[in-house]
């Protein structure tokens, strides 16, 4: 796919061709602006970070708009500093954020109670009755376990509730007045049938019967319409505009995609939709999602199954914890370095202090690092304390401790992994994204150790989700106006990936050996987690 001139770039915003993408990440909220066929015209983005109030990991809904606003301004400032013009007409817009979490609504549309997000573990006895009632893993943190859990607690807002959505359906439904969900994002309220890419009715039937006395209406009447990839998902309103862009310069009747969640967006940003291809999304979350050709022998508290945003089955690996510990290391020494007058950019001191592991032991020399900053699922973990731990005869060099935390990062991704492969299931491809690549060849690399298997990252990577769901916007465009009828990975290959580079790291047999060892030391040092959990 060749690159646009600038004339091209601003004849397609101009003409109204683009496609717009946001994604409200943990972290930061970005916006993506693409043309038809998926080709980057200028991103904006704006930070924020969840709040932990009354014991309860949340974000304020002020805070999702002003957000929204912020990084929609910083992409028109990119426009505008780029090309000359401001946007002011769009083909299509597509809505992604954090998956699961509890977002519950009266029947004004009021908020009932503080958006609980994915990060909260407080639901386990909703979520092993469910688990048992349905035959199938039901995690912590999706949305029928919290709402469950609610009915648990008796809480007072139960019997007000009116509708159930996601932050990404939340966000949707406000710009078009539409309540309706991405079966991918669905996958994470509620499990999907995949012979109808809807609700489950079984289990919804299994539901009703077990909240009859609780729950104030049906599950179908309270979840979102589920879509598939491709459909059209409603249009821009005059308030949705005026809500996105205060300065009103844009118009409202852009077509929306069907809103999705983050792990949906990750795999179309990694072309990783189809059957026995893959991909692991590095952030403040990492997970892992994998294409199912055939169904899981069982059900494992290891493993999530969702879908793709087509609906197809996938098993996933969600860990709650992933590169923010190590984050917040490089920020300690970039510190350092500006104290000793050497200032660098924060993507520089990455550069450095990546390049340095690389020469470190496979095995970390005995380091072993704990991320845990909130509970992990898989290592049993109901809260998270951060640790640092080794042995006397460690070897404590700044390569082993920066090679530590980079394999901390994918450690409990590899516990859960494991399950996968006593499963059979294999994979073809292996792709990955997220900030934590930008270096290099280096998080890949122990990526590749950590997994046993090549792993490839495309140009888009650092881009992510918020690239992922402005391709999957541009999909809605061109099936409403009869431009394609492909599936969503022959889109994706035809179109979004026709000349993609990928840079593949195929693992190194010493590393593999050494990060297993580290693995085994982790594994057995989660005892020394726990303790801290009880004692700190």
């Amino acid at each position: 796919m060749s690159a646009l001139s600038t004339d091209e770039a601003r004849e397609a915003i101009v003409r109204g061709r683009a496609s717009l993408g946001i994604e409200l990440g943990s972290t930061r909220i970005k916006a993506c602006l693409v043309d038809e066929s998926g080709r980057v015209l200028a991103v904006g983005s704006h930070e924020w970070e969840n709040s932990y109030v009354d014991r309860v990991w949340t974000y304020s809904l002020d805070e999702v708009w002003a957000g929204i606003q912020a990084a929609y301004a910083a992409l028109g400032i990119r426009v505008k500093h780029a090309y000359g013009i401001a946007i002011e007409s769009l083909a299509s817009i597509g809505i992604s954020a954090m998956m699961h979490g509890y977002l519950a609504f009266d029947a004004q549309d009021q908020v009932l109670v503080p958006f609980r997000t994915w990060r909260n573990t407080n639901t386990g006895a909703a979520a092993a009755e469910l688990s048992a009632l349905f035959g199938v893993n039901m995690p912590l943190r999706w949305s029928i376990a919290h709402y469950r859990q609610a009915m648990l607690d008796a809480e007072p807002h139960v019997g007000a509730i009116d509708h159930l959505t996601t932050l990404a359906g939340y966000v949707h439904t406000a710009l078009t007045g539409r309540r309706v969900l991405g079966v991918g994002d669905a996958s994470g309220m509620f499990p999907i049938d995949p012979a109808t890419g809807s609700y489950d009715a079984d289990l919804v039937a299994r539901f009703d019967a077990l909240a009859a006395d609780a729950a104030p209406r049906p599950l179908l009447d309270v979840l979102p319409t589920v879509l598939p990839a491709g459909a059209g998902a409603g249009e821009l309103t005059a308030e949705g505009a005026a809500l996105l862009d205060p300065t009103g310069a844009l118009k409202p009747g852009a077509l929306f995609c069907p809103p999705e969640g983050d792990a949906g967006t990750g795999m179309v940003a990694t072309n990783a939709v189809a059957p026995r291809t893959g991909n692991v999304s590095a952030g403040t979350s990492i997970f892992a999602m994998i294409v199912l050709e055939r169904p899981l022998a069982r059900a494992h508290d290891e493993l999530d199954i969702v879908t793709t945003p087509a609906g197809d089955p996938v098993a996933m690996v969600h860990c709650n914890n992933g590169a923010s510990e190590l984050a917040a290391w490089v920020g300690v020494f970039q510190r350092f370095a500006d104290l000793i007058g050497s200032p660098l950019p924060p993507d520089a001191v990455y550069e450095a202090l990546f390049t340095e592991a690389l020469t470190a032991a496979p095995d970390a020399g005995g380091i072993l690092s704990y991320n845990h900053l909130s509970g992990e699922p898989i290592a049993g973990l109901d809260e998270g304390r951060p640790l640092v731990i080794r042995t006397p005869d460690s070897q404590l060099t700044l390569a082993n401790f920066l090679r530590s935390q980079l394999a901390g990062v994918f450690a409990t991704l590899s516990l859960g992994m494991q399950v996968l492969d006593d499963e059979g299931v294999e994979v073809d491809r292996m792709l990955a994204h997220g900030g934590i690549f930008r270096t290099a060849g280096v998080a890949q690399r122990v990526l590749a150790a950590a997994l046993d298997t090549a792993v490839s990252v495309e140009r888009h990577a650092s881009e992510g989700g918020a690239w992922g769901i402005a391709v999957l916007a541009a999909y809605s465009a061109a099936r409403h106006a009869g431009a394609t009828d492909d599936s969503l990975a022959a889109y994706l290959d035809a179109v979004a990936f026709a000349d993609a580079e990928f840079a593949t790291v195929v693992p190194d047999p010493a590393e593999v050996a050494g990060y297993t060892s580290y693995l085994d030391r982790y594994r057995a040092g989660l005892a020394a987690e726990r303790a801290a959990v009880t004692a700190l």
